[in-house]
């Protein structure tokens, strides 16, 4: 799991683990990871520890090339900045689709190509966010990225079906991270929020998971190439004010 010391990734990967998965998790922060991989096996659960910065080409090679024979991809890492198109820097654009695009490609490659030569399936489940499906003002680099891995799983759900690898995306929507706490908590969004969203609350890693633990399983066989929202409705309802008399 790429992505896998906090947040959605990290409650993927305890999900996972729960399901009887033998878990990899993935990113920069080697104590964190540790700690994290630790609880799972004082459960009795199975997990390990990879640093991986998916920045990093050689990083990623180096993780890739110590997974063995892997049946399960989840990408998850991720990062973002709120900007006016016109004032992003070269730095920032680099950095966002280095992080969210270039280096899950990368591991992509990979890992995929373990799967295939393993010969026994597989699955791919890729994090992406209402960005990929939905358009939304200053977040025009992070939505280019979210568009793109959207695109691949369809790409690659084409070309791997003839390895029994399915290839998913979820597509999560104002899910509460740090990657968007500063942002959902402001009163001025939580009431935009419970004005439009069918289901007014924010959601939570724990209301992602259980989509990705079902499409790592055995029941998602015949779903593949597709985009699932978790949002609470937000990309398939529009609320009004009116109530019958």
């Amino acid at each position: 799991m790429a992505g896998a010391s906090r947040g959605i990734g990290l409650t993927i990967a305890q999900g996972l683990a729960g399901a009887g998965a033998c878990v990899t998790l993935a990113s920069r922060s080697r104590e964190t990871l540790e700690a994290r991989a630790r609880e799972l096996t004082e459960q009795g659960l199975q997990a390990r520890a990879l640093v991986m910065d998916v920045a990093d080409p050689d990083s990623v090679a180096a993780a890739a090339a110590g997974i063995d024979a892997p049946d399960i991809l989840v990408n998850v890492a991720g990062t973002n900045v709120r900007r006016r198109f016109e004032e992003y820097t070269r730095e920032e654009y680099d950095r966002i689709f280095t992080t969210n695009l270039h280096g899950l490609v990368a591991l992509t490659q990979k890992v995929g190509a373990k799967m295939i030569q393993r010969g026994k399936g597989g699955k791919v489940i890729n994090i992406g966010s209402l960005t990929t499906l939905l358009a939304y003002p200053y977040v025009s680099v992070y939505a280019m990225t979210k568009g793109a891995l959207g695109q691949l799983t369809r790409a690659l759900a084409a070309e791997w079906a003839r390895y029994d690898i399915q290839v998913n995306c979820i597509a999560p929507g104002f899910i509460l991270t740090d990657l968007v706490r500063d942002l959902m908590l402001r009163e001025d969004m939580l009431a935009w929020l419970r004005a439009n969203q069918a289901n007014p609350r924010l959601g939570t890693p724990e209301d992602v998971a259980p989509l990705a633990v079902f499409l790592a399983g055995r029941g998602s066989d015949y779903i593949t190439g597709q985009i699932i929202p978790v949002d609470g409705g937000f990309t398939t309802t529009s609320m009004w004010p009116y109530e019958p008399e």
